[in-house]
């Protein structure tokens, strides 16, 4: 008899350091086998590995991974970080998603955000206002599920 869990969320805030994507894939991978979605790690840690590196490279403040299961096999994995401004190509815009240029084979950068929209089940991003204590920046996440 299948039991229904919870939703969770776990959120890890990281500094802007190099070696703080490396320690949110380790913690990635933990919550996944605590919670036996181990399944997903492979494409959750490509996402996830994705959004932080674009959030390490392109901010210069703190910025957080945060993990929601909301129903059984299903994954969102969220990077907040402190710059309002989206992505080019990471809107629902299909119009500017038309017009992102996707970098050439040879290029070493360039692909991250792409990949993500290629893999995910389904992605997004929101812009949030600073209210308060709240920092405000943007929030980029990206869904994935499992077999079944």
């Amino acid at each position: 008899m299948s039991t229904v869990s919870p939703p969770w969320t776990y959120t890890l805030q990281l500094p802007h350091d190099p070696r703080a994507p490396g320690i949110a894939r380790a913690t990635l991978r933990t919550v996944l086998a605590a919670h036996d979605l181990s399944a997903l790690t492979p494409t959750a840690e490509l996402l996830a590995a994705e959004l932080l590196t674009n959030a390490h490279l392109h901010t210069t403040g703190p910025y957080a991974l945060r993990l929601l299961g909301s129903e059984p096999g299903r994954l969102r994995i969220a990077v907040w970080d402190t710059d309002p401004r989206v992505p080019p190509g990471f809107t629902k815009d299909e119009g500017e998603a038309a017009s992102v240029v996707v970098a050439p084979d040879d290029a070493e950068t360039g692909r991250g955000l792409h990949l993500v929209r290629a893999c995910a089940d389904s992605w997004g991003a929101s812009v949030l206002r600073q209210l308060g204590a709240s920092k405000g920046g943007k929030l980029l996440w990206a869904d994935c599920r499992g077999e079944g």
